[in-house]
């Protein structure tokens, strides 16, 4: 196993803390939150949102940090360091690697696709089609039905990031993901600047900020809820260890409750903004229009979004930005999950960077093509009533996600596991930053268990 003594570390805090917020700034909450906001009523909804990430999403990460830098190591060895003898806490890595694999299996499909459109807005092809949904939903599909552009777009993600995490922590990961990040933050800080002078931007900024009551009996209040339950849950790419590892590349100067809300004030300030570039556009160029219910999916971005990025004075500049801005949000987080991947390897085997870089770019190119082959030559397979890519989408996001929390929370607050007392004093350590209050203690061991498995059965019903 890997020495902790000999650990890397991260050459600054400002890198810790773009790199985690990377990780949890993914194309779910860039496209996914303001498309799922516009489908379920709106401000309410954001309201919503914010109460429960502050209810499960800081908690729950807090946990997950503080496992990897008490333990010093990734998901692949940090229970075994941490649990009692006789304990068999360790098991929930396989559950955690697995659910890191199935991630990037249609993640890195879902990434080539942003790469795509934004070369197809940078050479301006895209832009002789006519700009309707249904048009541009005919060039979606065509695209996927290039079998040979898809594979090798998608290899190629695969193959780039493994290439900068072989580079090693701060040469590469480090170096490349704070470049990224800071991009990203510019163009989503520019785009929304110019979204909020379009003409339709007043409606579009009241329906996503001013609460409706009438817009929330629409979608159903119960919908509503558990919607926002969800987005907050899912957002923050918690439960498989792709947020521990980088808990066990930092030092005990600082609080982690302050790290978590850092974060998840970045990843939260991206969901945000993201609105303030979407619904300005729909209520300009789409009649108001932006998702319903069954709409929520990537797809949005290639029809209706794509729709009004033709239609706008300097579309194709718009829509290229857009789409370089979706690759540095997407890429972000294949780099992270794909470092917890190689730091698996690592504490596990005695092999170089180099060398798991390369058998998990053989791994992770066989791991993608049922994804990519399900948007073409497989896309009459069928399991459980879903395609390929949404399968793989529902076992992360309904089945591994949430039982990776489940597993988390008990461990550090459980007497059977961590403990409270170990759990505590490690998320304290440090002279800076807020600490976590002790009457936490009953809300984290109880209740909040309880509540992530309410979510993880009503997301199952919900799916079926």
């Amino acid at each position: 196993m890997e020495n902790p003594q000999k650990r890397e570390k991260f050459s600054s805090r400002i890198g810790f803390l773009l790199i985690s917020a990377g990780c949890a700034i993914g194309l779910g909450n860039v496209y996914r939150f303001p498309i799922t906001t516009g489908a379920y009523g709106g401000a309410f909804f954001v309201l919503i949102y914010i109460v429960f990430l502050l209810l499960l999403g800081i908690p729950v990460m807090t946990a997950e940090l503080s496992v990897g830098r008490a333990s010093q190591r990734s998901i692949a060895s940090s229970f075994d360091v941490l649990e009692k003898p006789g304990q068999k806490w360790h098991f929930a890595k396989y559950l955690g690697i697995v659910g890191n694999y199935m991630l990037m299996m249609f993640y890195t499909c879902i990434s080539a696709w942003m790469i795509i459109y934004f070369f197809k807005y940078l050479t301006g092809s895209i832009m002789s089609v006519e700009g309707t949904p249904e048009a541009l939903g005919k060039v979606f599909g065509e695209t996927n039905s290039n079998v040979l552009l898809m594979i090798g777009v998608t290899f190629g993600v695969i193959i780039a990031c493994f290439g900068v995490c072989s580079l090693g922590l701060q040469k590469g990961v480090e170096r490349v993901t704070k470049v990224m990040m800071v991009a990203l933050l510019f163009l989503l800080v520019g785009l929304a600047i110019y979204c909020l002078t379009l003409s339709g931007a007043g409606a579009g900024l009241s329906f996503y900020l001013v609460p409706s009551l009438e817009n929330v009996k629409e979608a159903g209040v119960w919908t509503v809820i558990t919607a926002a339950m969800g987005q907050a849950f899912f957002t923050l790419s918690i439960g498989i260890g792709s947020i521990a590892i980088f808990g066990s590349y930092i030092g005990k100067e600082r609080r982690l409750l302050g790290e978590t809300t850092v974060i998840v004030g970045l990843d939260t300030f991206v969901a945000l903004v993201s609105g303030l570039i979407i619904f300005p556009a729909c209520f300009t160029y789409n009649n108001g229009v932006t998702a319903d219910a069954g709409t929520v999916g990537a797809g949005f971005l290639f029809t209706t979004l794509s729709s009004i990025f033709n239609n706008m004075p300097g579309g194709q500049i718009i829509g290229s930005l857009f789409f370089l801005f979706m690759i540095f949000a997407a890429l972000s987080t294949v780099i992270a999950v794909f470092e917890n991947i190689m730091s698996f390897w690592i504490e596990l085997t005695k092999l170089s960077r180099l060398k798991i870089a390369l058998i998990n770019i053989g791994i992770m190119c066989a791991l993608s093509l049922p994804a990519v082959l399900g948007n073409n030559l497989l896309s009459n397979v069928q399991i459980l009533g879903k395609g390929i890519m949404d399968l793989e989408d529902f076992l992360v996001s309904n089945i591994f996600l949430p039982l990776g929390c489940i597993i988390y929370v008990l461990f550090c607050t459980q007497k059977f596991g961590w403990g409270w007392d170990n759990y505590h004093k490690e998320v304290n350590i440090g002279d800076k930053g807020p600490k976590m209050p002790k009457w936490l203690r009953f809300y984290m061991s109880y209740v909040l268990p309880l509540i992530i498995v309410a979510m993880m059965i009503i997301s199952i019903i919900n799916a079926f």
